[in-house]
């Protein structure tokens, strides 16, 4: 087998990056070597790749269901907003400038080679290669400048099935009104539709399946049902729908993590490991007073440390975490969250603002450098355990006193701790020990449940999204995609005005 699938959407958050990480693990388990492939992502959650490069998390995640390691070509382009304005544009892994927003658009279509190669070397290494769109194709003041749906698809020749939230209602009008507004030639590459998150008796749906058939000439292939507890690396780095839940403490009591919901906060997956350890309760910071009966207090990573340091004091936190820190009240950053708690930081790079104060919380200097860090780390602790995690920032620190919080890395001042490691809380023992730590601090009796593994529970999660797959996706129709004999081209629907009529022909 030898063949690739793009995955688009009929808007922003319809399930596109579970729906290919499902289909990743689904074909793994068939005995398939899978890559996933997204052309263009626009998140501030990002990892470190061996190479040292850059890619967005949903990839990353995508990979491990997939059981392979992850790699800049997946995501051959990244790009992280840091202003309203601008935008980091991040190549094959490593930062080759800024996009203003006004000339974004149009500047990057010089990048379509680069993405299709990018592909095509998967192509050469993997049997299968399942792709993921982006917002949705039908935005057509983008189609000029698209290089991650069907501007991708027509390029690389990659066949692509529709995915509708129908939890959001009018997912029908959605797939017919989609496919009306492209151009022909790009509706050949549209095969089909999956309705995501649907909740009933499939039995319910059948008229509108014919109907949508019908009038399109495309099959819906599958119905995933609505699921709870699946939530995976989110691309949007201020969605926080996967926060909501908590499960039951061990102990007698709860522990409150507040997250001070930063306007360019990045790299939030590193709460995530917090919201899978039982009696571990988070919630979203957005007022000083909020944070009044939060028994810890972080601070995360930014893609503007000077612009969010000044939110910040705007705010007051600046105050408000003065107080809690001289009350002995917890408080961790991590990355750009590290940075601002330090004394000082000289930015001549992100923001160009020159030296600004810091919260002086921490003994820490930071001077900001036009090479940016990306690298994994892996350091082995006096247990002989073993701490991972990976470097994204261009602010070199220099600590001037206080403690290390492990071997070589951060600082400690009382119940103020900082690292540069993202990542750092998904080590089981570590997060434990700290969250531990934090409970005797404020008088928790909150116990951590020993057996928690972070990754444990990521994979099933993983492994139940292939299950929903097998279960509610047609396997034969998506294989037949896959090995080129389902990939006749369809009927193209026309819009056509009568009057004041406006009619949908299949031809």
């Amino acid at each position: 087998m030898s063949g690739s699938l793009l995955i688009l959407g009929t808007s922003s958050g319809a399930g596109k990056s579970t729906i290919v990480t499902g289909l990743c693990r689904w074909l793994r388990r068939r005995g398939v070597s899978v890559a996933p492939f997204k052309a263009q992502n626009m998140s501030l959650n990002s990892y470190v790749t061996r190479e040292h490069g850059e890619i967005g998390r949903a990839q990353v995640v995508q990979a491990q269901a997939a059981r392979v390691e992850p790699e800049v070509a997946m995501n051959p382009v990244l790009i992280k907003p840091g202003t309203d304005t601008s935008s980091q544009l991040i190549v094959l892994g490593q930062p080759v400038g800024d996009l203003d927003a006004g000339r974004a658009w149009h500047e990057k279509r010089h990048l379509l080679e680069v993405v299709v190669e990018a592909h095509a070397d998967l192509r050469r290494r993997f049997d299968v290669v399942i792709c993921e769109g982006a917002g949705s194709p039908a935005e057509m003041n983008l189609r000029a400048s698209d290089i991650v749906n069907l501007g991708f698809a027509r390029a690389a020749n990659v066949p692509a099935l529709v995915l509708g939230d129908i939890d959001r209602g009018g997912v029908f009008a959605s797939f017919v009104g989609t496919l009306a507004v492209l151009h022909g030639a790009d509706q050949d590459f549209i095969k089909g539709f999956i309705v995501n998150r649907f909740r009933g008796e499939r039995a319910l749906l059948e008229p509108a399946l014919t109907q949508l058939r019908a009038l399109t000439g495309r099959a819906v292939v599958g119905v995933v049902p609505y699921a709870h507890g699946l939530e995976l690396d989110a691309e949007d780095a201020t969605d926080f729908s996967s926060w909501m839940e908590s499960e039951a403490p061990r102990g007698e009591d709860v522990l409150r993590v507040g997250v001070i919901a930063l306007p360019r906060a990045s790299n939030l997956t590193d709460v995530d490991p917090l919201v899978s350890e039982p009696g571990v309760v988070v919630r979203v910071v957005t007022r000083p007073e909020q944070m009044l009966d939060c028994d810890l207090v972080m601070v995360p990573g930014t893609r503007a440390t000077v612009r969010d340091l000044a939110w910040l004091r705007a705010r007051g936190f600046a105050e408000a975490l003065h107080r809690r820190a001289a009350a002995g009240g917890p408080v961790l950053g991590i990355c750009g969250g590290y940075q601002m708690l330090g004394t000082n930081i000289v930015d001549d790079v992100e923001s160009r603002d020159g030296e600004v104060d810091g919260l002086a919380l921490l003994p820490v200097r930071t001077v900001f450098q036009p090479n940016k860090i990306l690298a994994q780390r892996a350091q082995q602790l006096d247990d002989g355990s073993w701490l991972r995690g990976y470097q994204i920032h261009h602010g070199a620190l220099v600590r001037d006193g206080g403690e290390e919080l492990f071997v070589g890395e951060g600082c400690v001042v009382g119940a103020v701790s900082g690292t540069t490691w993202h990542g750092l809380l998904e080590n089981d023992q570590w997060r434990r020990r700290y969250l531990e730590a934090v409970a005797r601090r404020v008088g928790r009796r909150f116990v951590v449940d020993p057996s928690t593994s972070f990754a444990q529970r990521r994979e099933e999660r993983i492994d139940r999204l292939a299950d929903l797959v097998e279960a509610h996706l047609d396997g034969d129709a998506l294989m037949a995609l896959l090995e080129g004999s389902g990939s006749s081209t369809p009927p193209r629907l026309e819009l056509r005005r009568h009057g004041d009529v406006v009619e949908t022909t299949a031809r």
